[in-house]
């Protein structure tokens, strides 16, 4: 048998480990682009999105249901999520010792803290009850930055003609505007207040997402009107898959190339106002096709115990959104 000097070995082991690595740089290379057979089209491959879950899911504002954050963190990581979204009205408390407690709960679980989800309203012709909301608002930047938080929900709110939420459910969610006043009127106050807010969310590097929740962003098109209408970074689209009522492919298509967090809905026992039979394999071709990589959170809005019903929601989000 020819024996090997060591000098000989050590530059044949290097070769093969070079090579090792080359061929892996190309196998990364050729999975990140490739080109098809049928097409002829370079495609990029597409990373998984994180999956991440409301607080709200667990309660859903149903009686006795009201857990703790710091339960719905722990709950959410045992379940296996990437991320848990504040519902702020979940929050029991605003100080800064509780926030940081949040950060430290989420940190120890392995959970991001991705979104905070308020509620506000734009939509009054009341001068002082339109900045009271916007300094809530400003209020709810600092406590997404102090929280570490990126993005925060931000609705139009309604007119409020409606008697109840259960009635403004019951007619789709369309309103009749005040008596004097029109949506024109509405979509000025809107803009002007998120101007208002624009600062201070470009200061603390706080993305304002704006939800197609009712309202005058109950359409696309009057959802897309107010994001360009500030045509700022800091306002984007916050999608919600369950608030377009009929036909809402389209509608989420057109919504897709500005939208920065996605809440997916779900149904299971039964909707608490409606019920959406949602393709989410389609959908989030849609969404892939307009290179969304941000969290997808799921609002459960059934009536199924939510122990049972939000594992075969991820486990739907996970295979759609992989």
């Amino acid at each position: 048998m020819k024996s090997i000097n060591r000098r000989t070995f050590l530059a044949s082991s290097l070769g093969a480990a070079v090579l090792s690595i080359n061929s892996r740089l190309s196998a990364q290379a050729h999975g990140a682009q490739r080109t098809t057979a049928s097409s002829g089209k370079t495609e990029r491959s597409h990373r998984p999105n994180p999956i991440s879950i409301s607080t709200y899911s667990f309660w859903r504002f149903k009686r006795n249901l009201k857990l703790p954050i710091e339960t719905c963190i722990e709950e959410a990581a045992r379940m296996g999520f990437n991320g848990v979204e504040i519902l702020h009205r979940q929050m029991t408390s605003e100080s800064n010792d509780y926030l940081q407690n949040l950060k430290r709960c989420a940190l120890i679980n392995g959970i991001d803290l991705c979104g905070l989800s308020i509620h506000q309203r734009f939509l009054s012709p009341d001068n002082q009850y339109r900045q009271k909301n916007i300094d809530h608002t400003i209020k709810c930047i600092d406590l997404a930055y102090k929280l570490g938080i990126p993005v925060i929900r931000l609705n139009t709110g309604t007119w409020g003609t409606s008697k109840s939420f259960d009635d403004l459910m019951k007619n789709r969610g369309i309103e009749s505007p005040l008596p004097g006043y029109t949506d024109e009127d509405g979509f000025k106050w809107v803009i002007d207040s998120i101007e208002k807010c624009i600062p201070k969310a470009k200061q603390s590097g706080v993305i304002l997402g704006l939800e197609n929740h009712w309202g005058l962003a109950r359409t696309p098109q009057g959802l897309l009107r107010i994001v360009k209408a500030v045509d700022s970074p800091w306002l984007k689209v916050l999608l919600d898959t369950g608030n377009f009522l009929e036909d809402p492919y389209d509608k989420l298509d057109q919504c897709a190339p500005h939208t920065v967090f996605m809440h997916a809905k779900m149904y299971y026992g039964g909707g608490l106002w409606y019920t959406l039979d949602l393709d989410y394999p389609r959908i989030a071709k849609i969404m892939r096709k307009h290179n969304f990589h941000g969290y997808v959170s799921l609002e459960f809005e059934g009536n199924e115990d939510y122990k049972t019903a939000i594992p075969k929601s991820l486990a739907l989000l996970r295979n759609a959104f992989s």
